[in-house]
C-alpha cells in the first residue's frame, strides 16, 4: 500500500464511520478500485482507532463527566449510563472472540457481500427513519416530548445490531442508530450513545493487535509510515463527521443516506461483475 493509499483510504474512513454509509464497506470498495489485495485487518482496525480518538476528542466533556461519576463509586446516572455501554459491548465481545476468523475471512469475499449489506443498510435507514417521524408526530399530536433514553434492554439490542454490523457493508452508526429509533430512543440520545459505545470494543482490538505485533509492516503489509498516515487523515475527517453526524440525527434526515447505499451497492455489483469478465 502506497502512501498516498492510506491517506485516501484514512480520509475514507473518517469521513464514513460516522456517517451510516459504512466505512468497512468503502474501505473495501476503494481498496477494489486501487486493486489493493488485503486481507488482513491491521490497517482497518489502525483508521477505526484513529476515529474512535476523534470521538473521545469530539466528546470530551461527555466522556469525562462520566468518568467522574463512575468514580464517586455509587450509582448514578454517569454509573447507569456506563453500565449500559457494558452491556451494549456484550454482543461484540462474543463476536470478537469467537468469530473473528470468520469474520476476517468475510473482509476478503469480494464486493458482492458488500453490496448486499449496502442494500440491508439502506433499508434499515428508510424504515428507522419513516417509524422515527410517525412517532414524532404521535408525540407532538399528545402533547409529549418523542422519544426515550437508551435503558438497559435497548442497549442489548443495540448491542446486537452493532455485532452484526462487523459485515463490511453493514453501517455499524447506520445500525446502531436505526436500531435505536425503532426502539422508540430519543434522536440526540441514540446518537451520542450509537458513537460511545464503539469506544471500548475497537480501542481495546486496536491494542491486542499492537500487543499481538499484527501492526508491524511485515506482519500487516502495510508500511508504518502508511499508517501512520492513514490514521492522522481518519482523525482528522473522522472528528469532522462525527459532529455533521450528531445534527443529521437530531433533524433525521436519514433517507438521503439510504439512497446513496443504494446507489454505492449498484457501483458494487456492477464493479464485480466487470472485474469477473476481465
Amino acid at each position: 500500500m502506497e502512501w498516498f493509499h492510506a491517506v485516501v483510504l484514512g480520509l475514507i474512513q473518517g469521513l464514513t464511520e460516522f456517517l451510516p454509509v459504512s466505512s468497512s464497506g468503502h474501505l473495501a470498495i476503494f481498496k477494489a478500485i486501487f486493486g489493493i489485495e488485503s486481507d488482513n485487518l491491521s490497517f482497518e482496525v489502525a483508521v477505526h482507532a484513529a476515529t474512535v480518538l476523534s470521538t473521545i476528542v469530539a466528546f470530551r466533556r461527555e466522556i469525562w463527566d462520566i468518568v467522574c461519576g463512575v468514580f464517586k463509586f455509587r450509582y448514578n446516572s454517569q454509573t447507569q449510563y456506563f453500565l449500559k455501554i457494558c452491556v451494549s459491548m456484550i454482543p461484540v465481545a462474543v463476536v470478537g472472540f469467537f468469530f473473528k476468523d470468520q469474520v476476517e475471512a468475510v473482509f476478503g469475499s469480494g464486493l458482492i457481500i458488500v453490496g448486499c449489506m449496502l442494500l440491508l443498510t439502506a433499508f434499515l435507514l428508510f424504515i428507522s427513519e419513516t417509524l422515527s417521524n410517525r412517532q414524532a408526530r404521535k408525540a407532538a399530536a399528545q402533547g409529549r416530548e418523542p422519544g426515550k433514553e437508551v435503558g438497559y434492554g435497548e442497549a442489548f439490542i443495540i448491542g446486537l445490531s452493532q455485532a452484526l454490523a462487523v459485515m463490511p457493508g453493514l453501517s455499524r452508526s447506520g445500525t446502531t442508530i436505526s436500531t435505536g429509533l425503532m426502539l422508540g430512543v430519543r434522536k440526540s440520545s441514540m446518537a451520542q450513545f450509537s458513537f460511545l459505545m464503539v469506544l471500548v470494543p475497537i480501542l481495546g482490538e486496536a491494542f491486542l493487535q499492537l500487543v499481538g505485533g499484527d501492526f508491524s509492516s511485515g506482519a500487516s503489509g502495510v508500511s508504518a509510515s502508511a499508517l501512520a498516515l492513514g490514521s492522522l487523515t481518519a482523525f482528522v475527517s473522522g472528528y469532522m463527521a462525527c459532529r455533521w453526524m450528531i445534527r443529521i440525527v437530531k433533524k433525521a434526515r436519514l433517507r438521503y443516506f439510504s439512497i446513496y447505499c443504494c446507489v454505492a451497492a449498484v457501483f458494487c455489483f456492477i464493479f464485480e461483475l466487470m472485474q469477473q469478465n476481465v
